[in-house]
């Protein structure tokens, strides 16, 4: 970091499952040693990026930042919040100049991990609805994420403090994979499970994994939750203090997104994730 004004912290473990040891060393061991670094080099802003998955899901109502951090037991949601947290005691007790910023699911042209997956089940006719499929399931396109970092950087104000960057029109479920669907030129789901019955099987799996000592659940509660729980995010305070306005709809970051993977999808990936619906 010699030199530099600013450092942008994006790098994190995700998508894949790995031993909790390995998440923690990255996702928060990893922060822990960006932050030192940025203080010995004295960089001006530092921003972090966490994510909405921190917070409790399916509330149903927008979350805004004084939301307490209560992720689920899932070794992504549980690092990203103590390296969020690691963060904030920083700030506080050592004054480091940071920023923390909260993303939603991004997708865009070259995501394989979030749209990637879902047009690769619904291609292979396995994508399902969890539950009713009208709960809001909020994605946030690539160049609005980096919009809302820029800012961060930019602004006074942002320093010591969190800011969530999402889309507050949110798609519903049903929505968002038959808009996929339409675009990559695959059926829309009509298998519904029921989300209690999904979440409960999550359990279960994680548990088995656990006894049998492998990173790999067919299923998580915490990937049920990402697609079939009611998730939405408060925007208010980045658009305040910011300036912070989405600027790609989503029917569009889904259209973009979409010929990048029409055009360059070669293998499926695994349809196996808990992070493909």
């Amino acid at each position: 970091m010699r030199d530099a004004d600013a450092v942008f912290h994006l790098a994190a473990a995700i998508g894949t499952r790995r031993p909790m040891k390995e998440y923690y060393a990255i996702n928060v061991t990893g922060t822990k040693n960006v932050c030192r670094a940025a203080l010995r080099a004295g960089v001006m802003r530092l921003v972090h990026v966490s994510t909405t998955s921190v917070y409790r899901q399916g509330l149903g109502s927008p979350v805004d930042e004084d939301s307490p951090l209560r992720p689920l037991p899932d070794p992504y949601p549980l690092t990203k919040a103590a390296g969020d947290q690691l963060v904030q005691r920083m700030i506080s007790e050592q004054g480091l100049p940071a920023c923390i910023i909260r993303t939603s699911t991004i997708f865009g042209p070259g995501d394989q991990l979030n749209f990637g997956r879902i047009a690769d089940r619904l291609l292979a006719q396995k994508a399902i609805i969890i539950g009713s499929g009208r709960n809001a399931v909020p994605f946030v396109y690539v160049s609005d994420v980096v919009h809302g970092l820029m800012l961060a950087l930019e602004r006074t104000q942002a320093e010591g403090q969190a800011y969530n960057i999402c889309d507050e029109i949110c798609p519903t479920q049903e929505e968002l994979l038959t808009t996929i669907a339409a675009h990559v030129g695959a059926r829309p789901p009509r298998i519904r499970v029921p989300y209690s019955m999904l979440y409960g099987a999550g359990y279960v799996a994680e548990g088995i994994a656990a006894l049998t000592h492998s990173s790999n659940a067919i299923v998580t509660r915490f990937g049920v939750a990402l697609y079939g729980a009611d998730n939405r995010y408060a925007t208010g305070k980045a658009r305040r203090e910011l300036g912070y306005e989405p600027q790609v709809p989503l029917r569009e970051g889904i259209r973009l997104a979409a010929e990048w993977y029409l055009a360059n999808a070669t293998a499926p990936r695994s349809l196996t994730s808990a992070a493909a619906v």
